[in-house]
């Protein structure tokens, strides 16, 4: 009688091979779902040739998803009453797969399918004629849509004429605990720690700041190619890869400093809310809709492509740390207070599970309803024992899997 709910990861995230030996269970934390209610599988890397990777790479290029990844999974993902979805690239796959194996929208829809947009409202405009019209086509296979940011949730609207719900994704504070800072002193030079993939980093602000002044020392750790004509003596760029590694950079830096291109997914979101478990003052760029998460007096905001702005907020933290302290204590709490936990994000695809479950007359039996308590709640115990050790946190997250963080 538990509902059976089929996570569809990228190739890669097999929970069976990622981080294999660490326990870390799913890449997102979906495995905090797992209860008397709800039993879930996740999609399978096949082994493959190096033909066959180079035909579903060339595949996937053209059609903007994975088919052959989904395709190879559709017998456990037609079996399922529910398949969630990370990204565009997931679900459009999926709606796909169903639509050629006739499992059609309607009220009698099955599987249903929980199709969660990450780059796709980013992209729309840039969209040709023949993908918009096939993304369009593959979205009325969607039974309900979700965003990591309000911003996306709006553009949804706008673009598609349909509401999408914001989750607020969250960090693995196995990975992370959540350690209050009790003091904060600045080193000189001041250190300045900036990390992530995603393609809407503005590492050319960033250097632009802090570049060629001795006052700072920068460590910059990403897989993006840096132009020459952008480096500095006093900027270190190298990729620290690993736990450990991200652990030992975080431990080095003074302050966090997140700069971004204008863009709706939320970007960086990763960065900081490690730093923010970690104890470390941030400055983002105020764009994405970062502030779901983080409000002002948690994290410093400066507009984007502005180099001049950059370096104020982070002088002003130097200046002031008794304010710097402050503010990491507060973003601290904050991530504790809103639960922005891996088991928090499992916890918000339950309860939209039950809702599409509910809106297709489909509602769980009583006595699994009673007893559904995910995994999570019992996993939100250890989060209260940090809370309690506060004096005394995502593993390599989704978005770094993928060029992101």
């Amino acid at each position: 009688m538990r509902t059976r709910v089929h996570v569809h990861l990228f190739y890669g995230a097999d929970p069976r091979f990622y981080r294999q030996g660490d326990g870390i269970g799913c890449l997102y934390g979906y495995h905090h779902a797992e209860s008397e209610a709800f039993a879930l599988s996740y999609s399978q890397d096949a082994r493959e040739s190096r033909p066959a990777r180079l035909v579903r790479r060339a595949l996937k290029a053209v059609l903007g998803f994975d088919f052959i990844h989904t395709w190879r999974n559709r017998a456990e993902m037609l079996r399922s009453d529910v398949i969630w979805t990370h990204t565009e690239q997931e679900w459009l796959s999926a709606a796909l797969m169903l639509l050629l194996c006739g499992r059609k929208a309607g009220p009698d829809a099955s599987p249903l399918l929980l199709a969660q947009s990450v780059w796709l409202l980013d992209k729309w405009p840039s969209y040709g004629i023949w993908r918009s019209w096939l993304y369009r086509k593959l979205m009325t296979r969607a039974d309900r849509l979700t965003t990591l940011a309000s911003d996306n949730a709006e553009l949804c609207r706008r673009y598609f004429d349909r509401d999408a719900t914001p989750l607020l994704y969250g960090l693995n504070t196995r990975d992370f605990p959540v350690d209050a800072p009790t003091q904060w002193t600045p080193h000189t030079p001041l250190r300045i720690a900036a990390i992530g993939n995603d393609r809407d980093r503005d590492w050319d602000t960033l250097i632009k700041a802090f570049g060629h002044d001795p006052r700072y020392t920068v460590k910059l750790a990403t897989r993006r190619r840096i132009p020459a004509e952008l480096r500095a003596p006093n900027v270190e760029i190298a990729l620290f890869s690993g736990i450990k590694k991200q652990h030992e950079l975080y431990d080095w830096a003074d302050v966090i400093v997140v700069p971004l291109r204008p863009n709706s997914h939320a970007s960086g979101i990763t960065v900081m809310l490690e730093a923010a478990a970690v104890g470390k003052p941030m400055i983002a760029t105020d764009v994405g809709a970062l502030r779901d998460y983080f409000p002002a007096d948690e994290a410093a905001y400066v507009p984007p492509f502005d180099p001049q702005a950059l370096r104020d907020a982070v002088d002003r933290l130097a200046a002031a740390p008794h304010e710097a302290l402050r503010q990491a204590q507060a973003a601290a709490a904050g991530l504790l207070a809103r639960d922005l936990t891996t088991q928090n994000y499992a916890r918000q695809h339950v309860r939209i599970t039950r809702e599409m479950l509910r809106a297709h007359g489909r509602q769980m039996p009583s006595h699994a309803e009673s007893h559904a308590r995910p995994a999570a709640a019992t996993a939100a115990a250890a989060g209260s024992s940090a809370r309690a050790s506060q004096a005394s946190g995502q593993p390599v997250s989704a978005h770094e899997s993928r060029g992101g963080r």
